[in-house]
């Protein structure tokens, strides 16, 4: 080679460092002239093309760069810093799925890019892949570390080996009590295992000694809504926002937020925002449109959630929010568009069960109830292996509850408690009839509907003190020990707590049916509150609860066994409630609710201590957001075509009548 080339490559390879160096110390408009000089010279040099490329995003001219990179990692596909960077340029864009792709491309390449994995990690954030999320996040973590302490802590964390991976990172703050990375590993593990308190303490400190770290604020914004601390939680997003007002991922985290506080009127705009003003996301629409129904705007919804299908075919969760509108009707092209999905071998599991339970309801609505009970046994299969619900586990739950909660317990803790009146607890089992007494009671002018709150259930979780679920629980046995002033305080922060979720009314409903086996706790922390049983036939609930997809929480209700011994669990803790509480609890019969309607909403206002109002009666005119499976059907009057609906498929249900034969005293005979 001789001395002119030598000096040229040379001098070719100073000018692409130095151009690389003004990239990074922010002169864009530097580096792109550097660059843009050496590819004069120079018109193939992929490093200087990505230079410009990236000094155009810098400068805001998002389209001109993305449309440089897609040419340039088309060349050169193994240019991780180039995939890295249409990452970034798409999801300047809003452009959801193809920022994740092009990241996945690049850590796929080279998988130290901490960068790639951190905002891959807000992008699923965005997209409600939470599970993605905190695993891109973990990898952001192995990324962004030397210390092969923490290095090996994370390898052990993403092993399933959480405690060797705590006490390592317990053993690293010894010595260095203020390491920011192994305070969030250790938050980290403290969410995967559900201890969120613990979370919460730990990413607070974190932010205590980094401000500036924003992905732990972001985690703990998350942290703080999963504890339904929801003010906080969106105090912690603002601030994010103040310093990135138009970033996705923040501005979706404030519309989730907003809808659990039932602020739809601010959440609404936030989804409208980030339609308008980026690509738009399937899932994005998708929750606009669940925003949409709880207000009552059903039109509005199902444009959303045709739109979300559009965007993404073969959305599964998107037909299943068309089919959980109840009043709405499938054509036949929808029909045989979730045939043909359904299907395919591209349908992953999630789809595949939505649209499932989708056809179910679609079928049903024909009236052709065999095919639809083979869609929904299918479904039905599929979730029931991803919940891996243990029916034994729960029978022994409520023996435990029946032993420790007797006369006695009560008598030692008589005028204890906080002595609010204000909460009226409708339990009981999903699809019984809850959401329709629910809207009834907040027809009233002195009751406010909330939703189903999680305060009781976090309360025994809190109690039970377990942090693996090798370990046993303190609760129920736990309640026999606690002091006046304990039962006082949770009481009170019970009140504190579901303030966010009331308006001005004196009276509020926690609809939670998940709280029947609580009814004791809530006695002794809240003695005046009321609490309500709705019931239903057996058969119906059972089987009504068996064709509806729940987002989260009734893992019971996917084997058709397992729902009919969950009823009768629930009838025999009910049955003890009655026992050593007698007159605690009004039970209300949705049949009789159908049949005799005015006679029992006195029954349900009497035992509230509330007038009768005529409004309670006019209940489906009532202006709230409901945030059931059952929101539509409660806008509309009562109506018993429901009652015995389950008969249509009684060749099909003999698991069930089994399971509840000692209740019904039906046979399969």
């Amino acid at each position: 080679m001789n001395t002119q080339t030598e000096t040229n490559t040379g001098d070719l390879k100073t000018a692409v460092r130095q151009a690389m160096g003004l990239l990074s110390a922010g002169e864009a408009g530097l580096a792109k002239e550097q660059a843009e000089e050496i590819l004069r010279h120079y018109p193939d040099e992929i490093n200087a093309r990505f230079v410009v490329a990236a000094a155009l995003r810098a400068q805001g001219h998002e389209k001109a760069s993305t449309q440089q990179l897609l040419e340039l990692v088309e060349q050169a596909p193994d240019f991780a810093l180039a995939q890295q960077e249409l990452g970034f340029a798409f999801a300047a864009n809003g452009n959801l799925m193809a920022a994740i792709q092009a990241f996945q491309a690049a850590v796929k390449i080279q998988p130290e890019l901490a960068a790639s994995w951190k905002q891959m990690g807000e992008l699923f954030l965005i997209d409600g892949d939470e599970d993605s999320a905190h695993e891109a996040f973990r990898q952001h973590l192995l990324a962004s570390n030397e210390d092969p302490k923490l290095v090996r802590a994370v390898d052990l964390f993403r092993a399933g080996k959480l405690a060797r991976a705590e006490q390592l990172c317990r053993d690293l703050l010894q010595n260095s009590p203020n390491n920011i990375t192994a305070i969030r590993l250790l938050a980290e593990i403290a969410i995967k295992i559900g201890v969120y308190a613990d979370a919460e303490n730990l990413l607070a400190r974190c932010l205590e000694l980094a401000p500036d770290f924003r992905l732990a604020r972001l985690n703990y914004a998350n942290v703080l809504g999963k504890r339904e601390k929801l003010e906080e939680a969106l105090a912690q997003v603002d601030r994010l926002l103040e310093e990135d007002s138009n970033k996705p991922a923040y501005l979706a985290q404030r519309a989730a937020i907003l809808v659990r506080m039932g602020d739809f009127e601010r959440a609404l705009p936030c989804y409208d925002y980030l339609l308008s003003h980026f690509p738009a996301q399937a899932k994005i629409v998708l929750s606009s449109g669940h925003a949409l129904k709880t207000v009552g705007q059903l039109d509005k919804a199902i444009a959303a959630y045709r739109h979300a299908i559009e965007l993404r075919p073969a959305f599964g969760d998107g037909y299943w929010s068309l089919a959980n509108l109840k009043t709405f009707r499938f054509d036949d092209a929808d029909i045989n568009t979730m045939r043909a999905a359904i299907d395919h071998s591209s349908c992953s599991r999630e789809d595949r069960f939505h649209l499932c339970f989708a056809l179910g309801k679609a079928l049903n609505d024909r009236k052709q109830f065999d095919e639809a009970f083979h869609f929904y046994q299918t479904g039905n299969r599929i979730k029931q292996k991803l919940e891996g619900y243990d029916a034994d586990t729960t029978a022994a739950i409520a023996r435990n509850i029946i032993s420790v909660c007797d006369t006695a317990l009560f008598e030692k803790h008589r005028g204890q408690g906080c002595p609010a009146p204000d909460p009226i607890f409708i339990v009981g089992l999903p699809r019984s009839g809850s959401t329709l007494l629910e809207q009834i009671l907040a027809s009233h002018s002195q009751v406010d509907g909330t939703k189903e709150l999680v305060h009781i259930l976090s309360f025994v979780r809190r109690l039970g003190g377990r942090r693996k679920k090798s370990e046993v629980s303190l609760y129920p046995g736990v309640l026999t020990d606690l002091p006046a002033e304990q039962l006082a305080e949770l009481g009170q922060e019970y009140l504190q707590r579901t303030r966010i979720q009331r308006q001005s009314a004196p009276f509020f409903i926690d609809k939670m049916p998940n709280n029947f086996f609580h009814v004791g706790l809530i006695s002794l922390i809240l003695p005046n509150a009321r609490i309500i049983d709705a019931r239903r036939h057996p058969m119906a609930s059972c089987f009504s609860g068996y064709t509806q997809l729940f987002a989260r929480g009734q893992p019971f209700t996917y084997k058709l066994a397992d729902v009919g011994r969950y009823y009768c669990d629930y009838v025999e803790v009910m049955n003890h409630w009655d026992a050593v509480l007698p007159g605690k609890v009004l039970r209300v019969q949705y049949e009789d609710m159908v049949s005799d309607t005015e006679t029992q909403v006195r029954r349900m206002l009497d035992y509230c201590g509330l007038p009768f109002e005529e409004s309670c009666m006019q209940f489906h005119q009532t202006e709230r957001a409901v945030r059931t499976a059952s929101s539509e059907q409660v806008r509309r009057p009562i109506y018993s075509e429901a009652l015995e609906h389950w008969r249509n498929y009684e060749q099909h249900l003999h698991e069930l009548k089994t399971s509840l034969a000692p209740l019904t005293g039906i046979t399969n005979e």
